[in-house]
């Protein structure tokens, strides 16, 4: 057998569109064919221990996104990205004037695709990230296609994420999601300067890491920070920067959820407190409480927009089956610990949409949920 896969396993330049792959058979080993094509994603499942029927060989590999999704939701999750991808495609060839754009997201594209980068330049994976959010945005809601496909991910979310409207964007581990954050927000908060009354944009953002690490590291999406993307990366001209100035963002992580304790008291202290009603005393903060405390710099905004980092820790918990496996032992502390804290996050910003909402207009406008993790957990939680 040639060992020309192992020998150079990456084809593609990766400033460059893929242009070509290596091809796979139906068990997803290396054919040793070169196709000159992008490869077309697919996802590959990792099938739990079989509960009531004997797993074959043929049972890990490539299903189309099928096992992921359930029958309620009736939608394929692989037929949806490879056509959105493949929209973008078509509309990132299409000349400058036909892009459907505002003219500062016209700016930031211009910048991104020709400006010469002194420093690091953005990788083709991170441009087609925010391009992606964009044509979401700005372009399909005015093409017939589009608003098919805004139709698909509308009902993904109602079945998923009934309070929050959620986008993934999907990226190799390494490949730089801060940059896609700081990308997404100069997007978004050039516009809104320009437009301020516009509701596809906001000058608000609230970014929910899953640790205090993390969270320090994305300071340099701050536009005052020492080490700023938008400046030391130029990922924003030069004459737009003071621009970015206007942004209001807050930085925390999802631990910053949890209702504290507003007296700390013991438990013969509680009971004289409670007296002989027996009524159950509260003495945590309240969901507006927690919000003031987390994020106040946003209090005012009629809508922001979230950005999760590592939001595979971010999910709805799914229900448990009839014939679901009892876990034992450090699966099942596991499994609880991961449900835990994927239920604090998710009800955390359910609760920032419900507070900042005003007017029957949720508080949050987009979820932007950035992740290189697949997510498998030992009882798998709901698609979104």
């Amino acid at each position: 057998m040639s060992e020309d896969f192992f020998r150079q396993p990456i084809l593609n330049s990766p400033y460059d569109y893929p242009s070509r792959h290596w091809e796979l058979d139906a068990a997803g080993q290396p054919t040793q064919n070169i196709a000159p094509t992008r490869r077309r994603a697919d996802f590959v499942t990792p099938i739990p221990k079989p509960k009531k029927r004997k797993a074959s060989q043929g049972d890990l590999g490539l299903d189309e996104g099928r096992g992921l999704s359930s029958a309620r939701q009736q939608y394929d999750l692989t037929s949806i990205i490879n056509q959105v991808r493949g929209a973008v495609d078509a509309w990132r060839k299409l000349p400058e004037g036909s892009w459907l754009v505002t003219p500062e997201t016209a700016r930031l594209l211009k910048h991104g695709r020709h400006h010469d980068f002194g420093g690091v330049r953005p990788f083709f994976c991170q441009v087609e990230a925010v391009e992606t959010a964009i044509w979401l945005t700005e372009v399909a809601p005015k093409v017939s296609a589009g608003k098919v496909l805004l139709e698909h991910l509308a009902g993904a979310n109602r079945d998923a994420n009934p309070e929050l409207n959620r986008l993934a964007l999907k990226l190799a581990t390494g490949a730089g999601k801060t940059t896609v954050m700081a990308m997404l927000i100069a997007w978004q908060t050039l516009n809104a300067v320009r437009s301020p009354g516009s509701r596809h944009f906001t000058r608000g953002f609230l970014i929910v890491a899953p640790g205090l690490t993390i969270k320090n590291r994305l300071r340099v999406l701050l536009p005052n920070d020492p080490d700023s993307y938008y400046r030391e990366r130029e990922l924003v001209p030069n004459d737009l920067l003071p621009e970015m100035q206007h942004a209001r963002i807050v930085i925390t992580n999802y631990h910053a959820f949890r209702l504290r304790e507003r007296m700390e008291l013991s438990a013969g202290g509680r009971a004289l407190l409670q007296g002989r009603t027996g009524e159950e005393l509260v003495t945590t903060e309240t969901e507006g409480q927690m919000i003031q405390r987390v994020c106040p710099e946003l209090m005012g905004f009629k809508h922001i927009v979230v950005l999760n980092d590592e939001a595979h820790h971010c999910y709805r918990e799914k229900p448990p089956e009839a014939d679901d496996e009892a876990l034992k032992g450090e699966a099942k502390q596991e499994a609880e610990r991961n449900s835990k804290a994927a239920r604090l996050w998710i009800t955390g910003l359910e609760a920032v949409n419900r507070k900042l909402g005003k007017e029957g207009r949720p508080g949050i406008t987009r979820v932007f949920d950035l992740s290189a993790t697949p997510l498998f957990l030992c009882r798998v939680a709901e698609p979104g």
